[in-house]
């Protein structure tokens, strides 16, 4: 077998058992070197080389999060979550409690929605934002499985369509690049339409939770929820923090950097008065800490992404499968978007994924007659998949920070397999369906 395959199988078997990300990711990037044809010494030194590949999303998260306690000192963020709660906490009982309910849903999904591109921080708002609220989910025995799958919708189904924020960084600046790069003739404005199909997909696996799988009511322990704290916030904390968050989102989106727009934004809190009763030393540490274990994740994933490709076997393992396809079309397709789900569930990075699979899939998919928009709707898909069920995808990895602020969600069986089935399924139809149409 593949070490590719025995490598990403045995890190989801590892996390399965509850073994931390990190050492399932290190152990595996091991096995895959060893079954690959390298040597201890060389595969060491591959994993060693790929950490400093994740040392600047670390960076960025690690500033995210001190941009995100800083808005949280500010009084925004407990402010929403006050609103929200004040609207919506009324007695389970009351007739209401289906509008209640709804309201709320959709208040994450839009939240989840609008952190890939309004207010570009990413996953860093639901460790502030998500366990005020876990009390009044509680209260409504809301499935938090469910949640999780409406956060995950959010925070990958917008960089796969929108062209803004994370978006624009995924669609222009990584899928484009990578299709133009070797050997595709596209332009921007074909891109986004050609992941609309894709898209439906995820759609199609959020109705599926929402009104089938997490339905019914789950119970949890309410004594020990999260409480909200009441944060006072006037009127000139508010103007500030508007002007921190445009002033972040702007600079991102001219340096195409999240690192300094991050910084931008905890500057003009640092120096703006909004935060009291605070150093800005003790709110960078606790944004640091908040998204620690997240960045040493993604340096891991960085490290194993290193070793698959020095091993070469991502190229032997499509050229593996050559044999198998023969002149058929839509067996191409389906098996380039499997492959694809094995890479990134490892990886743990749609946007780490599409670098390697481009330049072994634009050849092929040429090679086969798929046009532009198909080819493109196969790379981004296949990047795509995986992400939503990854152990160490931070689409998964955020949502279990702020659910599990209580001690009562399970990452694995809790957030990733629940995302893998809901979202990875319908991706890998609605891409294929996508790839013979376009």
């Amino acid at each position: 077998m593949n070490s590719v395959v025995i490598a990403v199988s045995l890190m989801m078997l590892l996390s399965l058992f509850r073994i931390n990300v990190v050492i399932s990711l290190t152990v595996s990037s091991l096995v895959a070197g060893l079954l690959g044809g390298m040597d201890l010494k060389a595969t060491v030194d591959a994993f060693n080389n790929g950490l400093g590949g994740g040392a600047e999303i670390a960076l960025s998260y690690a500033l995210l999060g001190a941009f995100a306690v800083a808005l949280s000192h500010s009084g925004l963020a407990d402010w929403l979550s006050q609103s929200i709660i004040k609207k919506l906490g009324k007695d389970p009982d009351s007739s209401n409690v289906k509008v209640v309910k709804w309201t709320m849903l959709l208040a994450v999904l839009a939240m989840a929605i609008s952190s890939q591109n309004i207010l570009p921080i990413h996953i860093a708002f639901i460790p502030i934002m998500i366990p005020p609220l876990l009390g009044l989910m509680n209260k409504f025995k809301l499935d938090r499985r469910l949640i999780a799958c409406i956060l995950t919708f959010g925070l990958v189904t917008t960089y796969m369509i929108l062209p803004i924020g994370f978006g624009g960084i995924f669609l222009d600046s990584i899928l484009l690049a990578n299709l133009n790069n070797n050997g595709l003739n596209v332009i921007k404005d074909q891109v986004p339409p050609a992941m609309l199909l894709p898209a439906i997909g995820m759609i199609v696996g959020l109705l599926t939770a929402v009104f089938i799988s997490y339905r019914k009511p789950r119970e949890y322990e309410t004594q020990h929820a999260v409480a909200a704290e009441t944060q006072v916030m006037n009127k000139t904390d508010l103007i500030i923090a508007v002007l921190a968050i445009a002033s972040m989102l702007s600079v991102q989106l001219y340096t195409g950097s999240m690192i300094f727009g991050a910084l931008i934004g905890f500057i003009v809190f640092s120096f703006s008065g909004a935060i009291r009763n605070v150093n800005d030393q003790d709110i960078f540490n606790q944004g640091v800490r908040m998204m620690a274990a997240i960045g040493f994740i993604m340096i891991s994933a960085s490290g194993f992404a290193a070793v698959i490709k020095q091993t070469g076997e991502v190229a032997s393992l499509v050229t593996s499968i050559e044999a198998l396809i023969g002149d058929s079309k839509a067996l191409a397709a389906f098996l380039m978007l499997v492959v694809g789900l094995f890479i990134t569930m490892g990886i743990g990075s749609s946007f780490s994924t599409v670098p390697i699979i481009a330049a072994i899939y634009v050849p092929l998919a040429i090679q086969f007659g798929f046009s532009p928009a198909a080819t493109i709707a196969l790379v981004g898909t296949a990047g795509a998949l995986g992400d939503a069920g990854s152990p160490a995808s931070d689409s998964t990895l955020g949502p279990t920070a702020g659910l599990n602020a209580d001690g009562q969600h399970d990452h694995m069986r809790d957030s990733v397999i629940p995302t893998f089935i809901h979202y990875n399924i319908p991706l890998l139809v609605f891409g294929w369906i996508a790839a013979m149409t376009l």
